[in-house]
């Protein structure tokens, strides 16, 4: 297989981790949102700490191999779909990022809540659907999404 054959599969690779351990935390913080007690609340959050090694991993792939991949195909940095992408996907980390410790702030509540009888909290309800850090591990989804696009699309190239 050539370079580029190499560098494509291995760039691809990192986008499926980084989209799939996405999808995988948005849909178990879903779940952790609409449970009552708190043990299962802190199950659903600790188990995207599952996810984002995924997400660690893929996104460091996709960045150095799609930067790699712009300097072996010729492309020039300045293209907008490049700068695009890599604006994107430093936006994507920093809104998981901060939704994210947000979110695991939450399961540490619901695990102390859990070991002091596990019975229903409004608090915890409260904390575990709050919006903000909800719509910051959201917008990492769509930005990421978005640089899927990007990346197929190439717009202008």
């Amino acid at each position: 297989m050539s370079t580029y054959g190499w560098l494509l599969a291995l760039h691809v690779t990192g986008a499926f981790l980084m989209i799939g351990g996405s999808a995988a935390a948005g849909i178990l913080t879903v779940f952790a949102q609409r449970q009552e007690r708190p043990s299962d609340v802190a199950l659903f959050f600790g188990l995207v700490r599952f996810a984002v090694p995924a997400i660690g991993i893929g996104a460091a792939l996709t960045l150095v191999l799609g930067l790699w991949l712009v300097h072996h195909r010729g492309y020039s940095y300045g293209e907008f779909w490049v700068w695009a992408a890599v604006v994107l996907w430093g936006l994507g980390m920093g809104l998981g990022g901060r939704g994210g410790r947000k979110q695991d702030e939450v399961r540490r509540l619901a695990q102390r809540l859990a070991g002091e009888g596990d019975a229903p909290s409004a608090e915890l309800r409260a904390r575990a659907r709050e919006p903000i850090p909800t719509a910051m591990s959201w917008g990492a989804g769509v930005a990421f999404l978005l640089v899927l696009v990007l990346m197929i699309w190439k717009p202008g190239a």
